[in-house]
């Protein structure tokens, strides 16, 4: 029989008042069993219109501010997090039979902190980030294979090549984080931490 928290959960959801905690040991757990990108998240936006749209993206950081991935900032999904800067994210591990789900606001991480991780990219990353013109239409694959050939002529020099300012990265700060567990004939376990208007966390089991 498996062990239990103090809720009567599965102990894989321990006894943490912090989400964030919780999620470094999913996190960490999921690195170990998935066989690929641990860290991929489904991202979605809204546009001012409030239409609905979802992609993948992957996860580059995440800290007690929140969670922070990397785009064009002049892609869809730029875009739209421009018009309203607010998001959600679903994790899902299929390895652990776990999902994890966020929403709330984002902002964009200062220049220093998208510098930092951009110098981390390897070369043929960087010279994409300058190429492609991310969600727009092209002419022929031709178009974007030309550019790129432009790109590497222009920074030719492998270790210097700038951050373009349309690229950067987006720190989603969570207002509310679902763990959630499957189970036998869909009696999942779900636990909801909520961040209060005193910005501290609470936390319900909900019905699946």
């Amino acid at each position: 029989m498996n062990q239990k928290n103090s809720l009567g959960l599965n102990s894989c959801f321990l006894d943490l008042k912090d989400p964030m905690q919780l999620f470094k040991v999913w996190m960490d757990e999921a690195k170990k069993t998935e066989p690929n990108d641990p860290n991929a998240v489904a991202l979605a936006t809204s546009n001012k219109k409030n239409l609905p749209s979802v992609r993948m993206v992957l996860l580059k950081d995440f800290n007690e501010n929140g969670f922070v991935f990397y785009t064009n900032l002049n892609s869809q999904k730029g875009i739209e997090l421009k018009e309203n800067p607010n998001a959600s994210m679903c994790f899902h591990w299929k390895s652990l039979l776990r999902q994890v789900r966020i929403s709330g606001s984002v902002s964009l991480v200062s220049d220093k902190v998208a510098d930092q991780y951009y110098n981390t990219r390897g070369y043929e990353s960087r010279i994409g980030a300058w190429a492609s013109k991310q969600s727009k239409v092209l002419s022929n694959r031709d178009e974007l294979i030309n550019s790129i050939e432009d790109y590497k002529k222009k920074f030719d020099d492998q270790n210097n090549v700038p951050r373009p300012s349309h690229w950067s990265g987006w720190n989603l700060s969570p207002l509310k984080i679902e763990f959630w567990l499957d189970g036998d004939n869909r009696i999942h376990e779900r636990l909801k931490y909520t961040l209060n208007e005193k910005s501290i966390w609470t936390k319900n089991l909900l019905s699946p």
